[in-house]
């Protein structure tokens, strides 16, 4: 087991990580979510052995990794840019790490058929990797770090140079393998649809720190802060003033009565949360008047002449007047 204890990291003199502390399970895949910038990157690299931290410990099972050297922790990395030998065939590429690790030759090919059937590549063997596909690469990719049977996987923005049709079929086929293989997994993104679908357990980090924690419907249900409902796009954040207990928030969208189970005193600034619920018995609703209406999927993205912004099943008209049942909930 993988666990992360009080890192810290300096960069340029500013404070890059601070205090970054989780734990990596058995099996479990978890995601490093965060905007560019946020350390997400050298934070891998750091339990790969890449690079140095300033403070805290990188342990494995109870052990310190500081003095082992990257070659002999025994994790796999997947860069976005594949990191390929663009001079070998698929068969050489994948076994390169295999024959540093002195296995011998049947082995190899045994261990080879095993990983190129698992990434969907059989018979690629004798492809040179210039030929392939971004996807095609991916796997091979993939490939070459699951074949020495690493005991982490590690994934640094994998999918961010494909296209959207491509990447949506391959996250799915990687969360297929890693939940066959058991390999415990650390999955870089700054994208939320990659992070909620491939991860058990999702961290976002932001200013250098782990501001939620938690499975991918926790984090949807509760952001819990005034950034992470912003950085998700979870839904309008309102800012209000405390002007009753129970408590009654003042807002320009209306007065509203809120259950919040945090400490606040009469006057005290507040955010909420806003998003729309087809059915509930909450007395909350907000007024306006459509102003545009843009078509997404499954969902109308509807914008009121207050700036407020809902996600709706059925298509208003522009300029009709609505009345949208709302949750609110009172962020830190």
């Amino acid at each position: 087991m993988l666990e992360i204890r009080g890192i810290d990291k300096t960069y340029e003199a500013q404070p890059l990580l601070q205090s970054i502390s989780f734990l990596v399970g058995v099996g479990e895949t978890i995601c490093l979510l965060g905007p560019s910038g946020s350390g997400k990157s050298t934070l891998l690299r750091m339990i790969a052995g890449l690079e140095s931290h300033d403070a805290g410990q990188i342990l494995w099972d109870g052990i310190d990794l500081a003095s082992t050297p990257p070659h002999l922790r025994d994790f796999g990395l997947v860069f976005q840019d594949y990191a390929l030998f663009p001079h070998l065939d698929v068969f050489d590429n994948v076994a390169f790490g295999l024959k540093m690790k002195n296995w011998k030759s049947d082995e190899i090919k045994t261990r080879l058929a095993e990983v190129l059937e698992l990434v969907n590549l059989r018979g690629f063997e004798h492809r040179k990797v210039a030929e392939l596909s971004g996807g095609e690469q991916q796997r091979v990719a993939l490939a070459r770090a699951s074949a020495p049977h690493p005991r982490l996987l590690m994934f640094d923005e994998p999918l961010g140079a494909l296209d959207r049709a491509l990447r949506e079929d391959l996250l799915n086929e990687l969360r297929g393998i890693l939940h066959r293989t058991k390999i415990p997994a650390i999955y870089v993104t700054h994208d939320q649809d990659e992070a909620f679908t491939i991860a058990d357990r999702v961290l976002l980090l932001h200013d250098g720190q782990i501001v939620r924690e938690g499975t991918p419907a926790e984090v949807w249900s509760k952001p819990n802060s005034v950034w992470v409902a912003q950085f998700l796009g979870l839904g309008n954040v309102i800012e209000g003033k405390i002007v009753g207990g129970g408590w009654s928030i003042e807002t320009k969208s209306g007065v509203f009565s809120v259950k919040c189970g945090h400490q606040h005193q009469v006057g005290e600034k507040v955010h909420l949360l806003a998003r729309p619920l087809e059915a509930s018995n909450e007395a909350n609703q907000i007024r306006g008047r459509v102003v545009d209406v843009v078509f997404q999927q499954d969902r109308f993205k509807v914008m009121l002449d207050d700036r407020l912004y809902f996600y709706l099943k059925d298509e208003p008209k522009s300029g009709q007047m609505l009345e949208i049942k709302v949750k609110l909930e009172c962020l830190q």
